[in-house]
């Protein structure tokens, strides 16, 4: 039976991969249902904004069901929305949750939209406790969890975070593939549009640059002879949402400013399959995780991949069959990349990504969705 289904969260044109998990998340309930996006017209203020922008740069149109009337900061228009859901009686809404700051105007709208005693509200949970906490973090999630019926983790560390505050309704559904970057090329193009020399094997660190995310370790792990020896050098490419000279005077504390080619800006869509297709192996060292967006784009290129044993890591990569989970300790990471390429373990890898993959799928996530919404009304 087709449901009317309405996603509340940022969308294109909204960059990163909260966004884009929204905009596919709607075209796969598009196949079926009714849908529509409750998308910001402000989504963060700029203190809460590192970067140089929120915005792509070069967005497609946006799909009639793309509704920008969302504004962060403005009570105004979270009671507007939800008076507005409370009337139009969707089935179901589905919010993206990841940062604590967002929970006053999604607890509003779901508030609200509720009392119509029909719609019920589902949170996609990205964090339950972010990466860099702050005071109140707590207080505000528990006023979310008050006003909505379930939560779905995309990763199992973060179900268990569940315990931490009064919910009922759970359910734990992986982070499905990105697949809106295409498809893989040939190294030798890729190579030849990045500038990148071909003869050469990169490992590569990918996404937002943020202390948690562990490049220093990744960093210290490159400073051995073999990856000299050996042509294999290191590929950043990602904007810095941290202090970017701490990075930089490590690499040239290192001596490895011949190793590290650095790409210091966001990556929009249609340069990822470049980055995935020159490269051998994805490291990402995490110090502190949930899930990862970044696995889920090595899954779609099928590109083997290095990460540490933090948050619901391991149990999206296992070990030694599609890459390595080590401890976050640069002794293991520079130990199994060098393993890595001393025992050529590219072309294994990448047999058993192509099958692993298929535990990633979107309509696993949507089945995941209405399964919490029956239970929920039963």
């Amino acid at each position: 039976m087709s449901k009317n289904i309405v996603i509340v969260g940022p969308a294109s044109p909204y960059r990163g991969g909260i966004a884009t998990g929204n905009d596919i998340l709607a075209e796969e309930f598009s196949k079926q249902h009714s849908v529509q996006i409750i998308n910001f017209t402000v989504q963060y203020p700029n203190f809460l904004f590192p970067g140089k922008t929120q915005f792509l740069e070069n967005p497609a149109p946006l799909p009639h069901y793309n509704k920008r009337l969302l504004n962060s900061l403005n009570p105004l228009s979270w009671r507007k929305i939800g008076k507005q859901l409370q009337k139009e009686k969707p089935d179901l809404i589905v919010m993206r949750y990841w940062m604590p700051f967002f929970a006053p105007s999604l607890a509003t709208i779901a508030k609200i939209a509720r009392k119509n005693n029909h719609t019920k509200v589902i949170i996609i949970a990205d964090n339950i406790i972010p990466h860099e906490s702050r005071t109140g973090d707590k207080m505000l999630t528990n006023y979310l969890v008050k006003h909505v019926d379930g939560f779905i983790a995309m990763s199992k560390s973060v179900l268990k975070e569940f315990e931490l505050f009064n919910i009922k309704h759970k359910l734990y559904s992986p982070h499905p593939m990105f697949r809106n970057y295409g498809t893989r090329t040939s190294k030798k193009e890729a190579c030849k549009k990045l500038a990148l020399e071909e003869n050469y094997n990169y490992v590569l660190f990918f996404g937002l640059i943020r202390d948690y995310k562990g490049l220093d370790l990744l960093l210290k792990a490159f400073d051995h002879q073999y990856f000299r020896e050996n042509k294999i050098k290191l590929i950043l490419a990602g904007e810095y949402y941290s202090k970017k000279e701490f990075y930089s005077n490590l690499i040239k504390e290192l001596g490895i400013e011949d190793l590290v080619i650095s790409f210091d800006y966001f990556i929009p869509d249609d340069m990822v399959s470049l980055f995935f297709s020159a490269t051998d192996l994805i490291a990402s060292p995490y110090k502190s995780a949930t899930q990862s967006g970044v696995a889920q784009i090595a899954y779609h290129f099928e590109l083997p991949m290095l990460v540490t044993n933090v948050g619901g890591l391991p149990e999206l990569v296992p070990n030694n069959k599609v890459g390595y989970v080590v401890k976050p300790k640069v002794e293991e990471i520079q130990s199994k990349l060098i393993q890595f390429y001393k025992e050529d373990k590219s072309i294994e890898f990448r047999q058993n990504l192509a099958l692993e993959k298929l535990r990633f799928t979107w309509d696993k996530m949507v089945e995941k969705i209405f399964d919490l919404e029956k239970e929920i009304r039963s």
